[in-house]
């Protein structure tokens, strides 16, 4: 007789009384329809599990089944493409079976187990295999190569290989013999305890930024690969669509999106669009080196609060292969209210706002599984994660943001007054930052030029004198400024307007390539110092204005094409040519 049947139920959180059956973070499954859960706590006369379905109609006295694993994910061909839920289950094939509406205790395998792959074996009988090992490859999608590698814990030899060919999922392709002399057979798949980070041979310094195309990011506040990231706005300030624009056009081999507590008909967006663009590397479908975790605000609080653990194994899985993977979690806020929910629903302790005492771990312990490492095969790969944070009325200090800023050295904070007035992305540049500029600044001396930084410097003054200056126009009017003053405004709307703001539905400005962005940067400072030499000359800036040369300027996002580069360079002359009327 089974004596592990429910005792209480509280929402997700549902309680056993008197086992000993039960272990931490194990796997369990709950009521007679099954549903998935995981044990969060066990004491001396209970066990407490939360429940990553929904609970309603569970009752009392219903079975709960220890599964003797820890709550994990299957790793192996066929997660591209895909969009999983939290607890990755395949949301397109449970359309199929289920509707619109999932049933409660669910069970479908996350990969096509039916589906045949076309798989290369890369090791012979008699070979030595080491943890981390590739042993298979098989072409996932049109752009990406999977790669099986061995256990983290395994390794032996081999003892039987199969042919090339193709083969299902769970179908054997090699037995290996460890040194206990225990056999082990390997198939196409694996499963990782998603709240484990995946070992790696060794971290490695961060030396390469994610080109993003977006300029205000990659020029002013860059982000390294393998490293981590946050954008905190209130509502309508852009996060979304900015961490669309990142995912479309970064410069990642892998995408894994996780809309966490969104509402659905943004991620019903996501899903639409995703499965429309073009990846602008190859020509194929962006979607070839995607996927995606649907957990919208409707869904079961519980798996949103796995969803973010499910996306960084995915990604760490691909990183192993030694790829570049970027992980954009939307947004880590909800997740953080899934937590409170939960801890309150467990009756424990609340720290500031209601959080849990605990939060700033649960961050930190995400935001770290982002590097760039070492695999265990000797390959170079990363996780870049980049973060939405949703404080409630755009409040920088509340917990889940401030958080945030401890664990990440980048923070792009979206601004509600820029979004509306239409300047997008919205990213506040006096209240932003990057610490990675040390670390990328050498590779922009040998990728770039080595006047970028200097550019970069000059325009990040420009900007903090126009902040400055405005404090006084706001007093007294723009008129009884000198004639410097008034040039570095002029200077500074070419810069807020024709540089960082960008049109993400223009052909030609929704993604600016490195090479575009560091010319244009290059005709902005020599504008600024030709007509800082004008006005030394006490020539007005009237005058300036009146040669439209820097209305020209300020066009050039829109006047030259990505793929006419060369047109930049005449430029120079117009601004010498228009200058020269004045002089």
């Amino acid at each position: 007789m089974n004596n592990n049947v429910i005792y209480s139920i509280n929402g997700p959180v549902v309680t056993v009384r008197d086992s000993k059956d039960f272990f931490m973070q194990e796997m369990v499954f709950v009521g007679k329809k099954e549903m998935m859960g995981e044990v969060i706590g066990i004491d001396d006369h209970s066990t407490t599990i939360q429940v990553y379905e929904s609970t309603t109609g569970l009752m009392p006295g219903e079975p709960v089944r220890p599964s003797g694993s820890l709550l994990s994910v299957e790793l192996g061909p066929g997660i591209l493409k895909n969009i999983f839920d939290g607890i990755e289950r395949p949301l397109t094939e449970l359309m199929k079976s289920e509707g619109a509406f999932i049933a409660a205790g669910t069970s479908i395998a996350p990969l096509d187990e039916q589906k045949r792959w076309d798989v290369s074996v890369k090791v012979s009988v008699g070979d030595q295999v080491v943890p981390g090992q590739i042993y298979a490859v098989c072409p996932e999608t049109e752009l990406i190569e999977h790669r099986c590698m061995i256990a983290p814990k395994l390794s032996g030899e081999v003892v039987w290989a199969a042919e090339n060919g193709s083969y299902r999922i769970h179908d054997e392709i090699v037995r290996i013999r460890d040194e206990q002399g225990q056999e082990h057979s390997l198939t196409l798949v694996q499963r990782w305890p998603i709240r484990n980070p995946r070992p790696v041979s060794g971290r490695m310094p961060i030396t390469r930024p994610l080109i993003t195309g977006q300029r205000v990011i990659d020029t002013l506040f860059p982000i390294a690969k393998g490293g981590a990231a946050a954008i905190p706005g209130g509502f309508g300030s852009g996060k979304t669509m900015t961490q669309h624009q990142l995912a479309k056009w970064c410069d990642a081999d892998i995408i894994v999106y996780v809309g966490c507590g969104e509402r659905g008909n943004e991620m019903t967006q996501v899903l639409e669009e995703f499965s429309d663009l073009i990846d602008p590397k190859s020509g194929m479908p962006l979607l070839a080196r995607t996927v995606l975790i649907a957990n919208t605000s409707n869904m079961p609080v519980a798996a949103r609060e796995a969803s973010i653990y499910t996306g960084i194994t995915l990604a760490e899985y691909y990183r192993d292969m030694g790829y570049h993977v970027a992980i954009m979690a939307d947004s880590t806020s909800r997740w953080a209210e899934a937590l409170r929910e939960i801890s309150g629903r467990l009756e424990e302790m609340p720290a500031e706002e209601g959080f849990p005492a605990y939060l700033p771990s649960r961050i930190s312990q995400f935001y770290e599984r982002a590097g760039y490492v070492q695999t265990l095969n000797g390959q170079e790969g990363s996780v870049t994660i980049i973060g939405a944070v949703s404080p409630q009325g755009a409040d920088f200090s509340e917990p889940v943001t401030q958080n945030t800023k401890r664990f990440v050295r980048c923070f792009w904070a979206l601004d509600k007054s820029l979004a509306y007035a239409r300047h997008y992305p919205a990213i506040n540049w006096n209240d932003s930052y990057s610490e990675y500029l040390d670390d990328l600044s050498r590779w922009y001396d040998k990728n770039v030029d080595r006047d970028f930084n200097r550019l970069r410097q000059q325009i990040r003054g420009i900007l903090h004198e126009e902040n400055q200056l405005m404090e006084i126009v706001k007093l007294i009017g723009s008129d009884v400024l000198p004639e410097d003053q008034k040039l570095t405004l002029e200077i500074a709307r070419v810069i807020r307007v024709g540089y960082l703001q960008q049109n993400a539905y223009h052909p030609a400005d929704t993604y600016v390539p490195f090479e575009k962005q560091f010319k244009m940067l290059k005709i902005i400072v020599y504008l600024n110092d030709q007509c800082h030499k004008l006005v030394a000359k006490r020539i007005p800036v009237s005058l300036i204005l009146k040669t439209g040369i820097i209305d020209k300027v300020n066009k050039i996002k829109y006047d030259v094409p990505n793929d006419h580069l060369e047109l930049l360079d005449d430029y120079f002359g117009m601004i010498d040519q228009a200058l020269a009327q004045v002089e």
